[in-house]
């Protein structure tokens, strides 16, 4: 995208969210990543919390959201000592309309498995590098997945 002029004109900033979210126009697809402090790297989980609350909880609490939406939260690193949770990072999936309620896994998930839940998804059927072999994250949602 970065040297694609016709897809950046496809890149909408984030502060065009709650006007959009407002008149339910929202895209098919959004990829949100808030800045060093608010995603919790830089700065307190206090922090990162403050900024979903203000941010997020109006798109989970929208009914465009509530009919078929998925938010996908994932921290992009942790330690490296794998004791005491090092070397994992939390994912939390929220769809209203297809997330098992209060589920959660013990299988090892990495970062490829997301891009492969988001991509099959939007129905893409040639996986990109790792993405192809990840783990399939379907065990989340009460729904037959498509094929």
């Amino acid at each position: 995208m970065q040297n694609n002029a016709s897809q950046q004109q496809n890149l909408v900033p984030f502060t065009q969210f709650p006007q959009d979210l407002a008149a339910g126009s929202l895209p098919e697809f959004s990829f949100i990543v808030p800045n060093l402090c608010d995603d919790a790297h830089d700065c307190s989980l206090n922090v990162a919390d403050s900024w979903l609350k203000t941010n997020i909880d109006p798109l989970i609490k929208n009914s465009v959201f509530q009919k078929d939406g998925l938010l996908i939260i994932v921290f992009d690193e942790s330690g490296n000592d794998n004791t005491n949770g090092g070397g994992r990072v939390a994912a939390v999936l929220v769809s209203p309309a297809f997330s098992k309620v209060g589920y959660s896994s013990t299988t090892f998930y990495q970062h490829q498995s997301v891009l492969r839940l988001i991509l099959s998804g939007l129905g893409v059927k040639i996986l990109p590098g790792s993405a192809a072999s990840a783990p399939v994250m379907w065990e989340f949602f009460a729904f037959v997945p498509p094929a």
